[in-house]
């Protein structure tokens, strides 16, 4: 009996997650970790080598008749263009940059809004500056 594992990285608002699917003859278990920041191919490596014996994994679901057929050998070839189709259907990386955009233009708008704040702070101060000094050399000696 051989177990399958597969593991998909997607980005979930505002955290990079992982699903850890474990599959065998009769039962799909399944995992979710949360990364964080998003991860490099190492990172996910070392991940998977120092922590996959302490992830917790759920009740087994019943595997139907559809996933079954994943125990025959697949060629390289054929798994490698699933695999980038895959990856291309998901588009991990355009969320993330779509993210990152949004997050940027947000930060980009409360700077602009807190330094034209501060501009009109020091535009009124001057001004009041002016004013009191006028003040003192029309008041005499």
């Amino acid at each position: 009996m051989t177990a399958n594992i597969k593991l998909t990285v997607f980005f979930e608002e505002p955290f990079w997650v992982g699903v850890f699917k474990r599959w065998d003859s009769d039962a799909v278990y399944l995992s979710r970790v949360v990364f964080g920041a998003e991860p490099k191919d190492y990172e996910i490596y070392d991940f998977v080598l120092k922590n996959f014996d302490n992830l917790k994994f759920n009740k087994p679901l019943n595997v139907n008749d559809a996933d079954k057929n994943i125990d025959k050998k697949i060629n390289p070839k054929r798994l490698q263009r699933k695999i980038k189709k895959e990856t291309k259907d998901n588009g991990i990386g355009t969320k993330a940059q779509i993210a990152m955009k949004q997050q940027y233009e947000d930060f980009k708008l409360k700077i602009k809004k807190v330094s034209r704040e501060k501009k009109e702070e020091e535009k009124e101060k001057r001004f009041k500056l002016r004013q009191q000094k006028k003040l003192m050399k029309h008041r005499g000696h």
